[in-house]
């Protein structure tokens, strides 16, 4: 009566509660399946027990309950091996589900960025951005341009003026006499009495000497 008035509930469709129940199901096939091989092994004993007292009947009705139970067995593995199936292909779709429903999240996501960046408003950023570099060089290039004193001297006359300069000090390099160091005293030469000279060695004037000292430091200038 409350189904005609209300209508037969709504199945769940959730997968996570389908694959709970399916997962349930199987472990009651299970269990069922458990008793049952138990059955079978007793029935075998049974049919031993009737053998060895020579009741053959009741040894074959064992036999026939067995192969019934058997039967059982093999209906109730048919049906683990169904929900098996089922609950391959159900998390495949499940997974299969999550990835279109992250997919479209994400489509979502990339759309509302795109309609939150223009391509005008990109376009003016980036002409902002050139302009602000621009105006940084020109100020850069007007810091180092000199000023005062410093802009009016002649770079040309100052290389040529550095140009002098290293080759006086080049100049006065090679006029300075080399130093040596003092000659070790020689042995006494002996000289005949007919050959030394009359008077002693004539020496140099030291006031020559200052001269010309005095005339390579002009030079050098």
């Amino acid at each position: 009566m409350f189904q005609r008035v209300f209508g037969k509930p709504k199945p769940d469709h959730n997968p996570v509660a389908t694959l709970d129940k399916l997962n349930e199901t199987l472990e009651m096939l299970e269990k069922k399946e458990n008793v049952l091989s138990r059955k079978v092994a007793a029935e075998v004993e049974k049919a031993k027990e009737f053998s060895n007292a020579k009741n053959k009947k009741a040894a074959i009705q064992c036999l026939k309950r067995k192969r019934l139970i058997e039967q059982q067995i093999e209906l109730l593995g048919n049906f683990q091996l169904r929900i098996h199936d089922q609950m391959i292909l159900l998390e495949g779709a499940k997974a299969t589900t999550e990835t279109v429903d992250a997919l479209r999240t994400g489509a979502a996501a990339m759309k509302a960025m795109h309609k939150a960046t223009n391509i005008d408003d990109v376009d003016k950023t980036m002409d902002e951005i050139n302009e602000q570099t621009e105006n940084m060089k020109q100020i850069q290039e007007a810091l180092s341009t000199p000023i005062g004193a410093s802009a009016d001297f002649d770079e040309d006359e100052l290389e040529a003026e550095l140009e002098e300069l290293e080759g006086a000090e080049l100049e006065e390099q090679l006029l300075q006499p080399a130093t040596t160091a003092p000659a070790a005293p020689s042995a006494p030469v002996h000289v005949p009495a007919g050959r030394r000279p009359a008077g002693p060695i004539p020496q140099r004037n030291k006031a020559e000497e200052d001269e010309l000292a005095a005339l390579q430091a002009e030079m050098a200038l």
